[in-house]
């Protein structure tokens, strides 16, 4: 009778054990299907503003609705301000960062090389984003612009290089140029040569999402 007690207690134990797993189980899905969203912010000027198209064109929702495809929940806001140089992305960052973003994607600089301004001027400011963004341990990445050859080969060196320089002194993702395999190409661009069309807005969504992807599913 003693041995015949013990075994029913074990069984009853393990059955215990069982629902108490099953439960954690449950309980640990419940959790992730109601877990919020990924925060991520489109810090940048027109381009991510989605001048010249529609709010479900444009670039946050494009990249949003990829990004879902890809098995990641994010909300995705617009911070982009048409007409913004580096210096004002800068001047509006701790703005953008009351969002509490969990990702920022950064993209400055083409108003920068449409009006020439100094490339030095450019580097500081884009430096001082990328420290601020890391002092508050925000994960974030850089969307790079490149200048055209019309601007001299010294000061394409000198502009060029300030994003794949800053995504090494701060160890973060680069997409290197933002219009790759856009800006040449008239059937993708809007008729101011500068801007993405609905089209070329698609490719340039779906490219910067697969960084965005990438750095988001290698985050401890």
């Amino acid at each position: 009778m003693i041995k015949q007690n013990k075994r029913i207690g074990h069984g009853r134990n393990v059955h215990r054990g069982a629902l108490k797993a099953s439960a954690a189980f449950l309980y640990l899905l419940a959790t992730a299907a109601h877990a919020d969203p990924v925060k991520v912010e489109a810090f940048g000027d027109s381009l991510f503003a989605g001048y010249g198209l529609q709010a479900a064109e444009a670039f946050p929702a494009l990249l949003q609705a990829d990004l879902k495809q890809k098995g990641i929940d994010a909300q995705v806001t617009g911070a982009g301000v048409s007409g913004d140089t580096t210096a004002d992305g800068l001047a509006r960052l701790d703005w953008m960062l009351s969002d509490k973003p969990d990702f920022v994607v950064v993209e400055f600089g083409g108003n920068d090389v449409l009006r020439g301004l100094d490339p030095a001027r450019a580097r500081d400011n884009m430096d001082h984003i990328c420290a601020t963004l890391a002092q508050h341990h925000i994960r974030f990445m850089l969307a790079g612009m490149m200048a055209p050859a019309s601007l001299g080969p010294a000061y394409q060196s000198q502009f060029d290089s300030i994003y794949p320089d800053l995504a090494k002194k701060y160890g973060v993702p680069l997409y290197p140029f933002v219009l790759n395999g856009l800006i040449f190409h008239p059937d993708l661009m809007q008729k101011d040569g500068i801007h993405p069309n609905q089209a070329g807005e698609k490719i340039m969504a779906a490219d910067v999402a697969g960084v965005v992807a990438d750095a988001l599913k290698s985050a401890p």
